[in-house]
């Protein structure tokens, strides 16, 4: 492929990539990427340093290929090379039949398939500066930025989020030297569903009406890299004391803290703070107690604390936001006209997040532009047919429907299902059960193991993480699951 072609489609490979991932985790993992060549199915890129290329290969080939394959029609391999003075050190191809890195550690790992690093791997690393993003230094002193549009003002508060909002605004309002009503606050929601977006309204409320607290929001990534950065510095104090000196520390996504001398530091830190009467707030996508990465001890006092969730929103929380979605597109394009009608098929239809809701009616209006002729309510319809099925509410799948389907379809009754018969035409079935009761409802993995015969989470995380596995590497096994959800998805 010519230079200039890929450097084009690549351009659009990283658009995509920056939309999906957000600005900071964009810029630390894949800034720096650059395609080399694209031939025969396989994309070639690199970065410039080691540390990246093994980051990238452990935490993001399934979403690199991905979104790389969507500009690259046949696209089946990318292989991801570091530039170290001109040569270059090649990884192993990341495809779609191969079985990602095997993850380290114990049964126990990360649920997202993200390797673990322990505090002897994180000494045996090189020195820092060959490893991570320039980004890296000073970044405690900066945490994450803050999203300003991300305000209390913004949010779209309704019955499935307004505990975690008033909570929220609580934290936001007290006091520096003011006794902490509950410490640390921790919010657990799926994607999409304003966790983020509280943290940045809270960090932004302080900084505006309390400018001389200091708050610190960061991504538990930031977090880690930052500390093995201290560490490769032989600067450890340095790090210890930043958090010394913070009234309020925001961390989003702890589900993807990894590696036990960091989880080691992380609760030292929380411990600090929290004892010195310092604010701590927590936000992920699991309550506490499905941190299956997470020490007991730490889990323990994550619990300690305030835990709310945030709730898939209603009909009338969904149409409120799809409101003020199309009023600020107005405001930046006459032309982005859609009446109420259309709002209230898309609110039927998408019960997902704002992220489903803004991308629904984002769909709409570019069909509507793109075809120059106002949208009716049939082909309003129409384009929400594959949306709404990607967004369809798991909350209305059951898992008894789950057993009906993968029994009739692998011949196995329902009580072989549930029993403690261990033969394979049965263990297999009920772990692709478990499996999907995990994907498709919001049920938690005690509840899963609970409805699966009396099982315990353990046994139903090992299931999930065994047929994720399996549906990477067997392509025959990916079609049957793909072929099952089809399945329970119509009913």
């Amino acid at each position: 492929m010519e230079p200039a072609l890929l450097r084009g489609i690549w351009n659009k490979v990283a658009l995509r990539l920056r939309a999906e991932l957000g600005d900071d985790l964009y810029s630390s993992w894949f800034g720096r990427m650059e395609p080399e060549s694209c031939s025969d199915g396989v994309l070639v890129a690199s970065v410039p340093t080691r540390f990246l290329k093994s980051w990238i290969e452990n935490h993001y080939t399934a979403k690199l290929l991905k979104i790389a394959a969507a500009e690259l029609p046949g696209l089946k391999q990318v292989q991801i090379k570091v530039r170290v003075q001109g040569a270059a050190v090649q990884s192993q191809p990341v495809s779609r039949s191969v079985v990602p890195p095997p993850r380290q550690g114990d049964a126990r790992g990360h649920e997202h398939g993200t390797s673990q690093l322990n505090s002897q791997q994180t000494m045996s690393l090189q020195p820092m500066s060959n490893f991570l993003p320039q980004a890296a230094e000073n970044a405690l002193a900066r945490g994450t930025a803050l999203d300003e549009n991300q305000t209390f003002d913004s949010f779209m508060v309704g019955q499935s989020n307004q505990f975690a909002h008033a909570a929220t605004l609580r934290v936001a309002n007290g006091t520096a030297g003011a006794p902490v009503g509950f410490n640390p606050l921790y919010i657990h929601a799926g994607a999409g569903l304003g966790k983020t977006h509280l943290l940045n309204a809270l960090a932004t409320h302080i900084k505006q009406t309390q400018p001389m607290r200091k708050v610190m929001m960061m991504t538990a990534e930031r977090f880690m890299y930052t500390f093995i950065h201290a560490v490769r510095q032989r600067d450890t104090l340095s790090f210890k004391d930043q958090f010394q000196q913070v009234d309020v520390l925001l961390i989003d996504d702890f589900q993807f803290l990894q590696g036990k001398a960091i989880q080691q530091e992380f609760c030292h830190s929380f411990n600090s703070l929290v004892d010195q009467r310092r604010q701590v707030v927590v936000a992920a996508d699991v309550p506490p107690s499905q941190l299956d990465t997470v020490d007991q001890r730490m889990r323990s006092r994550l619990m300690g604390g305030l835990v709310v969730d945030i709730e898939a929103p209603d009909l009338a929380l969904r149409r409120k936001i799809l409101s003020v979605r199309r009023d600020l597109l107005l405001a930046r394009d006459p032309s982005a006209a859609i009446n109420d009608d259309i709002l209230d098929l898309i609110a039927e239809r998408i019960s997902g997040g704002g992220r489903e809701l803004e991308g629904a009616l984002n769909r709409i209006i570019a069909f509507q532009q793109f075809n120059s002729q106002p949208i009716t309510m049939d082909l309003a319809s129409m384009v929400l047919r594959d949306a709404a099925a990607q967004g369809q509410d798991p909350g209305r799948i059951k898992i008894d429907d789950i057993l009906k389907v993968v029994g009739r379809h692998y011949n196995v009754s329902k009580n072989d299902l549930l029993s403690p018969r261990r033969a394979r035409s049965v263990v297999v079935p009920r772990q692709i059960g478990m499996y999907l009761a995990k994907k498709l409802t919001s049920r938690s993995l005690p509840e899963i193991g609970r409805r699966f015969g009396g099982r315990d989470h353990s046994t139903v995380l090992h299931a999930v993480r065994k047929i994720d596995d399996l549906v990477r590497a067997d392509e025959k096994l990916a079609k049957d699951v793909a072929a099952l959800i089809r399945l329970i998805e119509q009913g």
